[in-house]
């Protein structure tokens, strides 16, 4: 399975590029449909032979309604309309083979030629919103206008970028350093600058709308980067978030490195009309789906708790301390779903236990300070946290068996692993990574 996409935290910028907000590289995008012509555009034979000709070229939508202005003055000659389907073309990657690899590996041919019905993707953050970024966003001619993003008081405020400054002296604009600036929009609409569609005149003119975006990765094609695929349905958007949530409070927190399905689903919505009236409707939506068996995720429920109290003794054996958690405390969140879902979870709990010393040991490995050696090792290795406690517990216990912090010898083994380890402390965690994502590769 694909390892979550990370950048490293210097704590300070080091360079002009770590000054900027770090983006994910994309190499292309997937869209939610088509754009066909509108009814005035259909009624001029060059637009309809311009159209034709580009889209049989497989040319972006951007560039025949670009070309049809050109030559014919029409603006806006394309409107999007909804399809059971998502459209994958070459004009919209980086590398245009990549798209042809995509429907090739997962297109499917119903009747009408090869299309992309449905489609496996991997996210890289374990963070909802940074997989399906969304906000609300106003354009205008000039590009960009308005746009909304959350204060740290928890508030939603409309923004939009300053005007540049004039240079008086050399009668200009002054040239702009690290971007545009950012400010709150201030007006007769908005005077305290907080988004309120309610009162917002480019909302209630339908000239603002939500604009998502899912980022992930195809299962089995490369490229340096990942893909998007649009959305400015709040259905989609309110369905994606709740299949992310599941997967999530099931996995600990995690999002990455589990495979999604995407896929086209008619649903009946509800909206209202231009009366006031609601009104049901059909509409195909962008689906994400998951292959995980809630049911026995459920099941195992009532198991759990002394599963935890077990499993928090292996913590504690990392951690150098013979106190086993009680059985009032409350275990981590992400300790509790990585036993509930893993599938050596129950195996884990039931061998994990204090080091016993009745077996005979190599001299090498003082049996009274096995746990302390352990707890600095895994220091040491920056394994003694978190998630990647976890894993190098899971580690171990793939590599030795069941039962083997019970088993001295295989302990005094784990023990020389973790020492050679030293001398590459990223390598041996990437390793630990990649050994447990194998064996959870069926989740």
């Amino acid at each position: 399975m694909q390892r979550a996409i990370s950048y490293t935290n210097f704590g300070h910028p080091r360079s002009l590029i770590e000054e900027r907000p770090a983006r994910p590289p994309i190499i292309g995008r997937i869209r939610p449909g088509i754009k066909i012509l509108t009814k005035a555009a259909k009624a001029n034979p060059e637009a309809v032979k311009i159209h034709d000709a580009m889209l049989a070229l497989g040319e972006s939508f951007e560039a025949i309604g670009n070309e049809i202005e050109r030559k014919t003055k029409l603006r806006n000659a394309l409107v999007p309309k909804n399809t059971g389907w998502f459209t994958c073309r070459g004009s919209d990657f980086t590398n245009p083979a990549t798209a042809d690899e995509i429907l090739q590996k997962y297109g499917e041919n119903r009747g009408d030629g090869l299309k992309l019905w449905r489609f496996p993707v991997v996210f890289a953050f374990d963070d909802w919103m940074a997989n399906l970024p969304n906000q609300l966003k106003a354009w205008s001619a000039r590009g960009l206008q308005y746009f909304s993003e959350y204060g740290a008081d928890g508030k939603r405020y409309c923004k939009m970028y300053a005007a540049p400054e004039v240079d008086q002296r050399a009668q200009r604009a002054k040239r702009l350093f690290g971007g545009r600036t950012i400010i709150l929009r201030q007006d007769d609409a908005i005077p305290d600058g907080v988004c309120d569609p309610h009162h917002c005149p480019q909302y209630q003119e339908r000239k603002c709308n939500l604009s998502a975006n899912f980022i992930f990765a195809i299962v089995d094609i490369r490229g340096l980067g990942l893909i998007e695929l649009p959305t400015n349905s709040i259905y989609v958007l309110q369905k994606a978030y709740a299949a992310m949530q599941t997967v999530a409070l099931a996995r600990g927190g995690r999002l990455a490195g589990l495979q999604f399905w995407i896929s086209k689903e008619a649903v009946e919505i509800t909206r209202i009309g231009e009366d006031g009236v609601p009104m049901r409707q059909e509409q195909m939506l962008t689906m994400l789906d998951a292959d995980i068996d809630m049911g026995a995720l459920l099941d195992g429920a009532d198991q759990m708790a002394p599963a935890l109290d077990v499993a928090s003794q292996a913590v504690a054996l990392l951690e150098g301390t013979n106190a086993t958690m009680p059985a009032t405390s409350a275990p981590p969140a992400s300790s509790l779903a990585d036993i509930a879902t893993m599938p050596l979870a129950s195996e884990i709990a039931s061998t994990v236990a204090q080091v016993s010393t009745a077996e005979p040991i190599p001299f090498e490995v003082d049996p009274d300070d096995r746990e302390s050696v352990l707890a600095d090792l895994a220091a040491r290795l920056a394994m003694a946290k978190g998630q990647d406690k976890m894993d190098l517990l899971i580690f171990a216990r793939i590599e030795y068996g069941q039962g083997w912090t019970r088993r001295p010898k295989d302990v005094d083994s784990m023990i020389g692993r973790m020492k050679v380890a030293l001398a590459d402390p990223m390598t041996f965690r990437e390793q630990v990574r990649a050994r447990v994502r194998e064996a959870s590769a069926s989740v």
